[in-house]
């Protein structure tokens, strides 16, 4: 028997959960999980499943962008690089609503219903996951304008994050970044997920700054530290946990806004404590919560087992996860499956 010591009792959802409508979202995890839930998703749905390409169509629309005329297009995706229009000087362009508001306040509204209903906990919060503006960008525009473009989308992201604060009452709300761009090009190897990465470590710093000081103090703040999941694959696989506690401690002493919790991806394959050895040098601060994406359904509750006893050798007190969402590519069957795992292998403390 698994020493209870070692037996997590926390639950965290990534994101993007793959059943068909936020009603469904909120009855089964809630029925599944219960308190081990300090905070839950709506699922993404729909045009959300597929993370950022949901605002592929708003840059193709805007009036500022046009197709790369060079013809530059994604690896994964196919989705042609947009870059300046023409007779467009780069002061000029500029960006209105990006939709996660607006979908975010009618979830709010799911989300109430299902407490009201005792489908999810009392205590829980109801998360909004927002992909760094940056990750947006770089994953879609290029051209010698990309860092106005840039910025113009960064100052129309942290108007959604007011008017998300505005809308919905701050003892409800955690804000989560998904954080993958950053990872990727922090880790440095050699990828095609995104256009390469040109950005800077201290760029990314201060982009990390910028996105989280509208963040009202009692507004809940976590990060998703993310390899990618193009097709429910990682981009590149991290060699071990290094880069990834190397930008938590980076954003733990550099984000003034206290941190909840920081989520880290744990690929399939690794349960050998190597890949764990670096949690040893994690510096977060008392009261964030580190939540490892052990749980994988190809494995299912035994190899998610494995994964918590390596990890516990080297970091106490995690909660666990998936290592992304789990919308792309996975039926209903699949998500319920590793909703189970989740269940199965994290205890329901009595709370």
């Amino acid at each position: 028997m698994a020493d209870a010591a070692m037996i997590p009792d926390e639950v965290h959802l990534v994101g993007s959960i793959g059943l068909d409508s936020v009603d469904d979202v909120f009855k089964t995890v809630g029925r599944t999980l219960g308190k081990r839930l300090k905070r839950v998703p709506d699922g993404e749905p729909g045009p959300r499943r597929l993370w950022i390409s949901f605002q592929y169509p708003l840059l193709l629309a805007s009036p500022f962008l046009r197709p790369d005329p060079g013809g530059a297009a994604r690896k994964n995706s196919g989705f042609r690089l947009l870059t300046l229009a023409e007779g467009v000087a780069p002061s000029e362009v500029r960006f209105g609503e990006l939709g996660y508001a607006r979908e975010a306040r009618a979830s709010y509204l799911d989300f109430c219903a299902a407490r009201e209903r005792g489908d999810l906990p009392k205590h829980v919060r109801f998360q909004v996951c927002l992909p760094t503006p940056m990750a947006v960008i770089r994953g879609f525009c290029t051209g010698n304008n990309i860092d106005a473009i840039e910025r113009a989308y960064e100052k129309a992201m942290l108007r959604e994050v007011e008017t998300l604060c505005r809308a919905i009452p701050h003892r409800d709300l955690c804000l989560q970044w998904d954080v993958c761009y950053e990872m990727i090009g922090w880790d440095g190897q050699p990828q095609d997920f995104f256009p390469p990465v040109t950005v800077s470590k201290n760029e990314m710093t201060g982009h990390f700054r910028r996105i989280c000081a509208g963040v009202p103090a009692d507004v809940e703040l976590g990060f998703h530290l993310c390899y990618g999941d193009f097709g429910a694959k990682h981009a590149i696989e991290p060699k071990d946990a290094g880069k990834l506690v190397e930008i938590s401690n980076v954003l733990a002493k550099e984000i003034a806004h206290a941190i909840a919790y920081i989520h880290m991806p744990v690929p399939l394959a690794r349960s050998d404590e190597a890949y764990f050895k670096p949690l040893a040098d994690l510096k977060l601060s008392p009261g964030t919560k580190l939540y490892l994406g052990v749980v994988h359904a190809a494995d299912g509750a035994e190899g998610t087992r494995k994964r918590i006893a390596a990890a516990g050798k080297y970091a106490a007190g995690f909660g666990i996860a998936t290592e992304c969402g789990m919308a792309r590519q996975r039926t209903p069957e699949l998500v319920r499956k590793l909703l189970d795992i989740h269940a199965a292998c994290a205890h329901e403390p009595a709370r």
